[in-house]
């Protein structure tokens, strides 16, 4: 049986293998010389790359991130997000082309405490940057793309639409069609759909992309703010108004007086004016509407307009606000002052001197003394 089973194995038909010789399989015939070298450029790829990968981050730890020199070139608008930590600034830099790469920057903002100043807005940067200038460009304010609208007290609708298109990029087509729809602008009911008197007067920040419908509105929510904080409402009860007409002689007071310490006594001439039944007789509610300016004036044919605002031709308060009031005027025309005048007038147009009278007699030598004034100067 040994014997035999040695015969069979030893006379198969087949050559043993040599020592250190391996038979081919199929696929290795099948894959010939040029499998073996794609195989083996493979690798040497991935040697290659991971080693520039490698030598990248060695590179990176021994020099620091991948950063360009000096101001840049060129100009590009990079937008900082409301919360926006260090790392979503960097990003955005890397992506814009600022900064070489956010790392760069971002291992900057983990160390420099200008990075807390950065505020949300948009800026105008420069490609190719430093991720130190690209710091500084961002930590100083004066690089924000924005603009700024400053709206005075007593200003108008059409002089608050003018100050808005020298201020931002806004257009004046945009205000107009927006003004045509003022039921989008948060007006309160009181207003009558009449934005006059509810622009509130303040320097505002314009961001790029704000529509003239959201600063309009804007301007208006400011001056709901300012009426709740000043609790206008319960105040005007007090004095036999509303809100609105409060707003409405607070406008008056911006154009009949000049200094603050007569707010409150023109208020006061207005009220027992209204109480007494006589016509208020104001100069500016006429030039409202003949739109008269670069005077205190009017002429005779102004006053014989038939406006509702025409206090010379109506008495009681004109239908709303002349211009949009500032917290001053407000306050004045919700405490006027304690007195029995009937009448006032500026008898120093430079100064604002103001007299103020409680008999027609005596308003008559207060605008003698408004004549001889105007005789000698070019303010009349």
């Amino acid at each position: 049986m040994t014997d035999e089973r040695h015969a069979h194995v030893a006379g198969g038909g087949t050559t043993p293998s040599q020592p250190g010789h391996r038979r081919a399989t199929p696929k290795e015939k099948k894959r010939g010389p040029w499998g073996k070298r794609l195989f083996i450029l493979i690798i040497v790829f991935v040697l290659v790359f991971g080693g520039y990968k490698a030598w990248g981050k060695a590179s990176e730890w021994l020099n620091g991130p991948a950063d360009y020199t000096g101001q840049g070139t060129g100009k590009v608008v990079v937008e900082v997000t409301p919360g926006a930590n260090g790392q979503i600034i960097a990003n955005a830099l890397k992506k814009a082309g600022v900064v070489k790469s956010a790392e760069a920057f971002y291992q900057l903002s983990l160390k420099d405490a200008r990075a807390q100043t950065i505020q949300p807005g948009f800026y105008s940067l420069r490609k190719k940057m430093s991720a130190e200038w690209a710091m500084r460009e961002l930590s100083d304010r004066k690089n924000r793309v924005e603009g700024r609208v400053t709206v005075p007290e007593g200003a108008r609708v059409d002089e608050i639409v003018n100050a808005i298109v020298a201020g931002s990029d806004i257009k004046e087509d945009d205000l107009t069609a927006a003004l045509k729809e003022p039921e989008k602008l948060g007006l309160p009911e009181g207003a009558n759909n009449n934005p006059e008197g509810y622009l509130y007067p303040a320097t505002y920040t314009v961001e790029p992309g704000t529509t003239a419908t959201e600063l309009l509105k804007s301007m208006v929510d400011k001056t709901i703010a300012v009426e709740k904080d000043l609790d206008i409402g319960t105040r005007a009860r007090v004095l036999g108004l509303n809100a609105e007409e409060v707003l409405t002689v607070a406008s008056i007071l911006e154009y009949e007086a000049k200094k603050d310490e007569d707010y409150p006594k023109v208020a006061r001439v207005l009220y027992n004016r209204i109480k007494a039944g006589k016509p208020l007789q104001l100069d500016s509610t006429v030039a409202f509407v003949s739109k008269r300016k670069g005077d205190v004036f009017t002429t005779e044919e102004e006053r014989a307009n038939k406006s509702e605002y025409n206090t010379y031709q109506n008495t009681g308060l004109p239908p709303g606000p002349i211009g949009s009031p500032g917290e001053k005027t407000i306050e004045a025309a919700l405490n006027p002052a304690e007195g029995d005048w009937l009448y006032f007038v500026a008898i120093n147009l430079e100064t604002g001197e103001t007299v103020f009278s409680d008999t027609y007699a005596e308003h008559q030598k207060a605008v003698a003394k408004l004549q001889d004034y105007c005789k000698g100067s070019e303010s009349c």
